[in-house]
């Protein structure tokens, strides 16, 4: 059986000082009801994570030049985004359908904004203990990616470290171009702080399965505030 990635993307542009955009650039939960508000009655009241039930991820970027807040949204249900008033938008919300077949062998494109978990040990001699803590510089960016590549071709190195899932696919290092993003915050949420990372490479599927996981599931941590949706185009230009 052929994997297939079907889902929907939306591509909504803001205008940036609108109260509606502007209360979601400073703050992440906003920014989180602002993605959901386009899924309302999908499900009954008080289930838990949404979100992931219906499949939503997003990601966003912020065109300070020309005061723009570009959101792209992925679900596994099509969205009503009728609740974003219409002066908030600086043209009309594009709906796309995905039905994207992926293949062993297979060359995409990807960006993703990350955010990831590195392992710090908690300083006393002889524990053997560590706890998580943000990737903050490129470098633990791409350590953390790397672990998580699939070579194509089995043989050593072939298995995850223990607790490491495969993203089922390979990553061209040389490819990788890796950006620190400021963090996102809520005054919603006393202490939360999402580190966050633009990543833009090249890749190859390894496992199909696993990689359709990847780009359904998401990546990383913080996938409820803008983090781990998984953009890729097979062939030409980076997404």
């Amino acid at each position: 059986m052929t994997i297939r990635l079907i889902t929907c993307h939306s591509i909504i542009a803001l205008d940036a000082r609108h109260p509606v955009a502007a209360r979601s650039l400073l703050d992440a939960q906003d920014m989180h009801r602002l993605v959901m508000s386009g899924f309302y009655g999908w499900l009954e009241e008080g289930q838990s994570d949404p979100r992931a039930q219906m499949g939503i991820l997003s990601t966003w970027s912020v065109d300070l030049k020309t005061d723009t807040l570009l959101l792209v949204v992925q679900s596994k249900v099509p969205p009503d985004w009728s609740l974003i008033p219409r002066e908030a938008l600086t043209r009309r919300i594009e709906t796309l359908s995905v039905d994207q077949p992926l293949f062993k062998g297979d060359q995409f494109t990807f960006r993703t904004v990350l955010s990831a978990l590195t392992a710090r040990s908690d300083g006393k001699p002889g524990t053997g203990r560590s706890r998580k803590v943000p990737a903050v510089r490129p470098d633990q960016v791409r350590a953390w990616l790397t672990k998580r590549s699939q070579p194509t071709v089995e043989g050593p190195g072939s298995t995850a470290d223990s607790g490491v899932r495969f993203i089922g696919a390979e990553i061209d290092r040389r490819s990788l171009a890796i950006r620190m993003l400021p963090p996102v915050t809520s005054h919603h949420h006393a202490g939360l702080k999402i580190t966050r990372s633009e990543v833009r490479g090249q890749l190859v599927v390894a496992d199909p399965e696993a990689f359709h996981r990847t780009l359904t599931d998401g990546l990383g941590s913080g996938r409820a505030y803008g983090c781990g949706l998984v953009l890729v185009r097979q062939g030409g230009p980076r997404p």
